[in-house]
Formats: C-alpha cells, sequence, structure tokens
C-alpha cells in the first residue's frame, strides 16, 4: 500500500523562478535517468523478487524515488511559474505553456515521453542490482550538472540533497550485491567457455597519424586478462609483419620519414620530463601542507607517489630508447613551480579557507596541464619513431595526469559549491589545528 504523507520529504524553496532551468529539471521528472524511472525500475524489480530481505531494500528505495519524483516535480512546478502568466516567457517553451498549462508532465526536457523502455528489468536479481547501481551513479551525474547550471540558493540545497540520497542508494544496492555472496563474474548459471573468456581480443590497429597507440592496463593485461590479436588478424599476422608476430600492421615500423630525427627530439623531450618530475617530487610535499581541504592533501600526496613512479617510468623509456637516462633543465617546470610558492606564501595568513584552497588548486593545475602537453607530444613523438613500448609508457602516465587534473577540478567545484551554499562538507585541516591549540 501507498500512503501520501502531505509533506514533502524535502522543503522546497526557490528565490528566483527561472522558466529555462525549469525545464531543464524535466530531465529528472520524466527522462530517462529521473525519478520516476528509478521508483518504477526498483519497484517491478521489488514485485519480481523471489528474496524478501532484498525485496524489502527495492522497494523501499523505489517508494523513496516516488518522493523525489514529487520534489522534482514541486521544483520545477514553481520555477516554470511564469510561465502561467507570462506570454515572454510562454514563447519560450509552448508545450509546457500552451499543452501543460506551465505545470510538469511526463515528458524529458526535449518534450519526449516517458516510456517503459526507460527500465532495466531482467528477473536476475544480482543483474538487476548492478544496473540500479549505474542508474544512480547517472542521476548523481545529472543533478551535479543541474547545480551548476543554477545559482538560486534554494534550488542548489534541494539540488544537493537528492544527489546526496543517489549516493545513499548506490552504497545500499553494492551492499545488497555484496552480501550475496557471489563471485562478481559469475552471471546466470551456464558458466563461460574457459579459456575464451580471459581472452582481451585486440580488435583495433594504427600508428602515428593512423590511429592511436595500443595501450595497455589492467582492463586488456594482467592476472585475470591477456590481450590477444583478435581472431581475424591471427592467420595474416606472420606474412604481415614478415615473419615476425604481431598485429597485421607492424607496431615496431616507424610511420615518419626521418625516425632518427624523432627519436633525436625524443630523447630531448625525455630529459625535460626526468627534471620537470623530479622538480615536482621535491614541490608537492609544500602543497599538500599548505592545502585546507583533506581532499585536497590526499590528493597532492597521492600525486607525489604516481609522480614518483613517472620518474621510473621515464628512465625505462631512456632504457628502452637505448639512451642514458640523464635530465636537463626545465625551465617551463621552474616557472610553475616558483609560481605555486608564491601562492603558498601570499595566502598562508589567508583565513579564508576556501580562497587559498581554489588558489593553490589553479597553480597545480597549470603544472598538470604542462606535464599533459609535454607527455602527449613526447608519446606521439615516440609512436612515430617507431618505438611502441615506450609509447605505451608515456600513455600511462599522460592518463594519470588527466586523472589527476580531473581530481582537481572535482575538489574545486566542491569548494565553489560550498561558497555558494555557505555550508563546509570537506573537513579542514586549520580547523583541526585551531582544535588542538584550544585543547
Amino acid at each position: 500500500m501507498y500512503h501520501h504523507v502531505k509533506k514533502l520529504m524535502y522543503t522546497v524553496r526557490v528565490d528566483v523562478p527561472d522558466p529555462r532551468f525549469g525545464n531543464m529539471l524535466l530531465e529528472q521528472f520524466g527522462g530517462a535517468n529521473g525519478e520516476l524511472a528509478a521508483a518504477m525500475q526498483y519497484s517491478v524489480q521489488g514485485l519480481n523478487c523471489e528474496d524478501p530481505e532484498r525485496k524489502d531494500l527495492l522497494m523501499d528505495i523505489g517508494t523513496e524515488e516516488l518522493s523525489h519524483l514529487e520534489v522534482v516535480g514541486s521544483l520545477a512546478r514553481l520555477h516554470l511559474k511564469p510561465l502561467k502568466f507570462d506570454r515572454e516567457h510562454a514563447e519560450a517553451d509552448p508545450l509546457i505553456a500552451i499543452a501543460g498549462g506551465g505545470g510538469v508532465n511526463l515528458f524529458n526536457s526535449q518534450g519526449n515521453p516517458w516510456t517503459a523502455d526507460y527500465l532495466k528489468i531482467t528477473g536476475e536479481l544480482d543483474v538487476d542490482l548492478r544496473s540500479n547501481i549505474a542508474a544512480e551513479a547517472r542521476a548523481k551525474i545529472v543533478y551535479e550538472r543541474l547545480i551548476n547550471f543554477t545559482t538560486d540558493a534554494g534550488t542548489i540545497d534541494a539540488l544537493q540533497f537528492l544527489m546526496t540520497r543517489e549516493i545513499t542508494h548506490m552504497k545500499a544496492f553494492s551492499a545488497a550485491l555484496e552480501s550475496m555472496g557471489k563471485p562478481r563474474f559469475v552471471i546466470g548459471r551456464i558458466p563461460p567457455t574457459p579459456g575464451l573468456v580471459d581472452q582481451f581480443f585486440n580488435t583495433s590497429t594504427g600508428e602515428g597519424q593512423d590511429g592511436e597507440i595500443d595501450a595497455r592496463g589492467p582492463w586488456n593485461s594482467g592476472e585475470e586478462l591477456q590481450m590477444v590479436e583478435a581472431p581475424a588478424f591471427q592467420q595474416l599476422a606472420g606474412a604481415a609483419a614478415n615473419g615476425r608476430s604481431g598485429a597485421v600492421d607492424d607496431r615496431t615500423t616507424s610511420s615518419t620519414a626521418a625516425p632518427d630525427l624523432i627519436e633525436g627530439l625524443l630523447v630531448e623531450q625525455l630529459a625535460d620530463l626526468l627534471d620537470a618530475e623530479n622538480q615536482l617530487v621535491k614541490a608537492l610535499p609544500g602543497m599538500a601542507d599548505a592545502a585546507r581541504a583533506d581532499a585536497l592533501t590526499s590528493a597532492f600526496e597521492q600525486h607525489l607517489e604516481q609522480t614518483r613512479q613517472h620518474v621510473e617510468r621515464l628512465k625505462q623509456a631512456f632504457n628502452l630508447v637505448g639512451a642514458t637516462a640523464a635530465s636537463e633543465p626545465c625551465a617551463g617546470m621552474a616557472g610553475l613551480v616558483d609560481e605555486g610558492n608564491e601562492v603558498i606564501e601570499d595566502y598562508e595568513a589567508e583565513e579564508e579557507d576556501v580562497a587559498a584552497d581554489l588558489a593553490l588548486i589553479a597553480a597545480a593545475q597549470k603544472v598538470e596541464h604542462y606535464e599533459i602537453s609535454a607527455y602527449g607530444t613526447a608519446r606521439t613523438m615516440a609512436g612515430q619513431a617507431g618505438l611502441p613500448e615506450v609509447a605505451a609508457l608515456l600513455n600511462k602516465t599522460l592518463a594519470e595526469e588527466e586523472v589527476s587534473d580531473n581530481l582537481l577540478t572535482q575538489i574545486a567545484r566542491e569548494l565553489m559549491s560550498e561558497v555558494r551554499t555557505g555550508e563546509t562538507k570537506a573537513p579542514r585541516r586549520s580547523n583541526r589545528r585551531v582544535a588542538a591549540d584550544g585543547e
């Protein structure tokens, strides 16, 4: 039985209505990743569930999603309200203003009607739980993007509440899946073909201007997976590679008319990067110590360990090229490190933690962008010089630099969200020092 309590789970407040933003909100009302889709998916899964404990979980969260639908609908309705009486606003969205009377309906932001095709229901509990985890992750990202497109404080508060509940549901679904005790990759009842199940087919080819390098990682090589040539290429590999094993195209062949020249430039680039990374190993501890938010301190400390690995990879790259691992002074990194030290000094006495951390992140991201550019150039040079193993090493570091840059962006967004809402979410190192001094 469903019982409607005449009070929102979260009291919605909109200070300044924004009809265009109200239309965006409809994505979470009648869209593919919206609250109605979630409520129906979990509730129907619950009806099908033979496990009484996990059935209770599905029905609980499915019911909560219905309450979220009411929150989103109320929020959207308040933003769309000017469409009821203001012609200029009504002309911007006649479907809502004329056909819907300025209210909400089961449409997404583009006016497409809600459909049961959005639902992922297999009747296999572990498979459905995995779908639910993915659904909550998608909804979390949608709420995050909505937050970034509004400045209305009441709206941000409500969206932050809804976004947070998505993570709570992810935790619950993940715990329920884990509690089933099934191995991660045991799906259904019929076992996969031994051997074949552990082969990752390398089905993309190309080098330099003809394509990207073959990347290596735990997703295609390691304890559980082995990279092999795609079956369509295996019989042709020998002739195409002139007797050598490998792919149809010879990945050890240079794609440039002057491989020796490119290789010489690559060695210079590696020498510059080696000095840059060594400078960063010395600079990161100071940046970690200057950070106020725990998340930022942790990011710098984690990147310090990665940077030490980057130094070792560069030495491996020198060895593969056949050159001595020697660094050349990197003036670019030296300037960026000096700029970072100036930021630390300038904001050392700053009482506002968020301002100090944002300035530090800005300096750190300049370093990341420099390294991303440098590693991208070196990787391309290695590919053109016919050195795929070197290119793979550099590509691995490049990927880690990009992840570090994205993490800093995420931390910055969270800090700026604190400024908008006035709520401090992340623990502060400065707060702990004040408490210790007080004791």
